[in-house]
């Protein structure tokens, strides 16, 4: 954030003295007069204009070599990743925290257009579509940063007069969660159902999905504001019975080019073979080096079933065990690119959000509101369950019951979440707002755990450029 505010006010410093010197020289004899000068806050005047903002923003957060297209390094230390130990270093995740606060900059300059009416004369629905896709963005930015960072600087559309002069302090977790939930609302009311042919772009059950996410998030730790179960359930229940989405029926089908946009993946980072830069570069472990290895206990102790080997990459195409070659498995679910697979790489889309976790996220929230597990919660985690064992009994990993305890049905849907939901940038936050990082890790790697690594360090950049900024307990 810091780094843009220095980077902007040179450019501005260095075209006010080419202006000055030009308009004030004699010898020219400039008789033409500049008519405007260009900023942030004039530039956005058409709607297409504002929604150059967006693949903008994507392409910063999912970019070839940086941001979430290298969540290894960023979620390394959860449990099902190789290499991860607690010790968390000074500046991790410090390129993630500075692209969200990009992001937000270029979302609350369009939102700042919109209101300050310089899209007045556009029709209205077009001007909403805009503002529901800059406050769905603004709203997952600050997600990420409040789950990562904790209190963070709280920069809104009202700040862009002193956007590069502003040195907030960081706001209390509460007020973040107010704002997020505020943009989500209103990208409800304002996306449209489905984009038709621009598949691709978030829609309202996303965005209601997300904000599910939300409400469950604050139910659990650090708010631990247990009242948002009922929310968190109640939202993920509106998108189930909306009936836009579904399970894809065959689990070697999830991850397949032909369903990148539906019927189960909502929202995702986009990987394009015809884009470079947007290529998500997950190597095949088995045949190569892997930037997605996975621990081998981790492995091990997941349940044998059909969705095991769809989603790790446990054999070569020879079917020799990955123990047998000496390598590490690997992450298979994102691999069924096979016009690059002999490339070894992947240019799958990564999904945000998908129906599967909406399911798990209602069964979650349902059970934990209801004070045990319903029989709809108890339907929603079997769905998931049934595809993974491929609709067969499985005695190794069984369907759930209504004969659970609140707390061993929690537990069993959170080890679904583990299991459906790997390497999809899930685990890490659950572990977190659940509070069983320590539990989940290896007895080796639990002397690193103390409790500060449930937050990320603020980048020390940062601190630096704004004196109001205090570092996490612990860094």
């Amino acid at each position: 954030m810091k780094k843009n505010k220095i980077r902007y006010q040179s450019t501005v410093s260095i075209l006010l003295v080419i202006f000055s010197v030009l308009t004030g020289c004699d010898v020219l004899d400039l008789d033409e007069q500049p008519k405007s000068f260009i900023s942030p806050d004039n530039f956005f005047n058409t709607p297409e204009q504002v929604e150059a903002i967006f693949p903008a923003c994507m392409k910063r957060t999912f970019f070839k070599w940086n941001g979430y297209a290298m969540t290894p390094e960023l979620f390394i230390h959860d449990d099902q990743l190789n290499g991860g130990n607690l010790i968390i270093p000074q500046n991790h995740g410090a390129n993630i925290y500075s692209l969200h606060y990009a992001n937000i900059k270029d979302l609350n300059f369009g939102i700042a257009s919109v209101v300050n009416g310089n899209l007045e004369g556009f029709p209205a629905a077009d001007v909403d579509l805009l503002m529901g896709q800059l406050k769905f963005l603004r709203g997952w930015n600050y997600f990420q940063l409040v789950r990562m960072w904790g209190p963070v600087p709280l920069l809104t559309e009202e700040h862009t007069d002193q956007y590069f002069t502003y040195l907030p302090e960081r706001a209390p977790i509460v007020d973040v969660y107010d704002l997020i939930v505020r943009d989500f609302k209103e990208a409800i009311e304002k996306l449209p159902v489905n984009w038709g042919a621009k598949a691709g772009r978030p829609a309202k059950d996303a965005a209601k999905s997300l904000l599910a996410k939300v409400y469950l998030t604050m139910a659990t730790a650090p708010l631990n504001d247990t009242g948002y179960y009922e929310k968190a359930a109640a939202m993920a229940k509106e998108v189930k019975d909306a009936g836009n989405y579904r399970l894809v029926y065959n689990i070697e089908d999830v991850f397949s080019l032909e369903t990148e946009y539906g019927p189960e993946i909502m929202w995702s980072f986009e990987g394009n073979s015809a884009l470079p830069s947007a290529d998500p570069r997950i190597w095949s472990g088995i045949y190569g080096w892997s930037n997605f290895a996975c621990q081998r206990e981790w492995v091990d102790l997941y349940p044998e079933q059909a969705r095991k080997h769809i989603y790790i990459e446990t054999r070569n195409r020879e079917g020799v065990l990955f123990t047998d070659l000496g390598k590490n498995a690997g992450l298979k679910k994102f691999l069924y690119d096979t016009e690059n697979f002999d490339q070894y790489i992947s240019t799958a889309n990564i999904p945000i959000i998908r129906y599967a976790d909406v399911l798990l996220m209602f069964a979650e929230a349902e059970n934990m509101s209801k004070g045990g597990p319903t029989q709809e919660a108890v339907d929603a985690v079997n769905e998931v369950i049934n595809r993974a064992n491929d609709y067969a009994d499985n005695p190794d990993y069984p369907l759930l019951t209504m004969n659970m305890s609140k707390e061993e049905f929690d537990e069993a849907v959170i080890e679904e979440r583990n299991l459906e939901l790997c390497f999809e940038n899930d685990r890490w936050f659950d572990l977190v707002r659940k509070r069983i990082l320590k539990e989940k890790s290896l007895d080796y790697i639990q002397q690193n755990f103390d409790e500060h690594v449930y937050l990320f360090p603020i980048p020390e950049s940062e601190i630096r450029l704004n004196e109001n900024l205090e570092q996490n307990p612990g860094y």
